[in-house]
């Protein structure tokens, strides 16, 4: 391994030209979509009312490599590729025999890796002559991505903010506004579905189910709107590849041949996706044997707690119905400070990939997971999204174990984003007022 090499960053010549979709590779195939009106499976002219005909034909792909546009890395090249980092002062912190290297995504514009599938998904939106997205958002990365997104294809944004993250992260919907994007508290008084929910359950939290049903709703009565979701969906997950095809190439730099544990925070699963599905190929052709875990909230623990079923991926029941591990379309987590992860099912594809034995699952509370991230920002210098602080938790835990029997594993993180605007959250952890859900 080169001497002292804290981190490589790649190129701007050297950012992919494609997208891995993981769905040409699969050992046994994934279950269709279907219409929730007819129960068959989902054919391509069900879902146009809400997305254009190129993010269509990407998420029925079964090609391998689908090419990125030159318009949309001409856009990535603001911050790609991002860094991937050995955590030596980290590993210095736990005493540990564990080599651990981090792939960080809080460099891009909006500090999130959720720009990896806007950029795009405004792309396609413009050339297909749409004038208006709509989306939901959690903790408001997707809602603020989106609106950068938009404003760079002259494209009208409106995000639906799951109202416990729009009250406890008022700088989120400021950061759309930036961008110019709106922000609407859900469930709103914007929309016939959230009128309804906020009738029958007027102190919810909201839910990232809700939201989606409030965007669906406005983008299915304009024709000139589309929805744009930023999760779940298996184009959305083929845009984040980048992060892991990005960090194959600088493990190579790094002279590191074998990844042995991968841990990613997954919510909806385009974080977890975009890392890993890579490295699953790696696996898949035998070059690599990498156990990669999710690590989700304790709060919304669908691959650890769900049942592997087909469910709508709203709550009023509007989308098409996906066979996923789901805690049900109406449940409503507790308002965690993780707002990314309080999702009720779980893509897919990271699904389909569970239930098949690629990849394992771990449930994080919320206070491990934020002693993780101090830990984390005290050694690196780096302050984590909160969603990125439930893959470090998992990590640590291999780290100590690691420790324990004196071996020396590789271990990448995904540290999905920057936690600048989660704040709130940190000094909640540190003045002891946290609730451990």
């Amino acid at each position: 391994m080169p001497q002292d090499l804290y981190k490589v960053t790649l190129g701007e010549d050297q950012i992919p030209t494609h997208w891995y979709n993981i769905v040409a590779d699969l050992p046994t195939p994934l279950a269709p979509p279907l219409n929730p009106a007819t129960d068959e499976p989902l054919q391509p002219s069900d879902l146009a009312a809400i997305f254009p005909d190129n993010l269509i034909e990407q998420e029925m792909s079964a090609e391998r490599w689908i090419e990125i546009p030159a318009a949309v890395r001409e856009i990535y090249r603001l911050w790609r590729p991002s860094p991937l980092y050995r955590a030596y002062r980290l590993e210095q912190a736990l005493g540990t025999t564990a080599r651990i290297y981090y792939k960080y995504e809080g460099a891009s514009p909006v500090g999130s890796h959720k720009a990896n599938s806007s950029v795009p998904q405004a792309y396609f939106n413009q050339l297909a002559g749409r004038t208006r997205l709509t989306t939901e958002t959690g903790a408001g990365q997707w809602g603020a991505a989106l609106a950068f997104a938009a404003e760079n294809f002259g494209l009208t944004c409106d995000i639906w903010q799951v109202r416990s993250s729009f009250e406890s992260k008022p700088y989120r919907a400021a950061q759309m506004a930036v961008f110019g994007g709106k922000a609407y508290s859900s469930p709103s008084e914007v929309t016939a579905v959230g009128r309804k929910l906020r009738q029958e359950f007027p102190d919810t939290p909201g839910s990232l189910g809700m939201a989606i049903s409030e965007a669906v709703e406005v983008a299915a009565e304009d024709p000139n709107a589309s929805y744009s979701l930023g999760s779940v969906l298996n184009h959305v997950l083929l845009h984040q590849t980048i992060i892991g095809l990005e960090a194959l190439a600088q493990f190579a730099a790094f002279e590191e041949p074998q990844v042995d544990y991968l841990f990613a925070c997954a919510g909806g699963g385009s974080n977890l996706g975009g890392i890993a599905f890579p490295f699953l190929r790696e696996n898949f052709e035998g070059r690599q044997q990498v156990k990669i875990t999710a690590c989700e909230s304790h709060a919304a623990p669908s691959l650890t707690q769900g049942e592997f079923r087909y469910d709508y991926g709203d709550t009023a029941g509007m989308t098409p119905k996906l066979k996923m591990y789901t805690l049900g379309a109406g449940f409503v987590p507790d308002p965690v400070h993780a707002g990314g992860l309080r999702y009720h099912g779980m893509a897919p594809l990271v699904s389909h990939c569970y239930h098949e034995g690629h990849l394992d699952a771990i449930a994080i509370k919320q206070r491990e997971a934020f002693e993780a991230g101090v830990l984390f920002a005290r050694a690196e210098g780096i302050i984590p999204a909160s969603e990125s602080n439930h893959a470090i938790a998992g990590a640590l835990r291999q780290v100590r174990l690691a420790t324990e029997r004196g071996e020396s594993p590789v271990i990448l993180i995904g540290v999905s984003g920057s936690g600048q605007l989660d704040l709130p959250a940190y000094t909640d952890f540190l003045s002891g007022h946290m609730v451990d859900a």
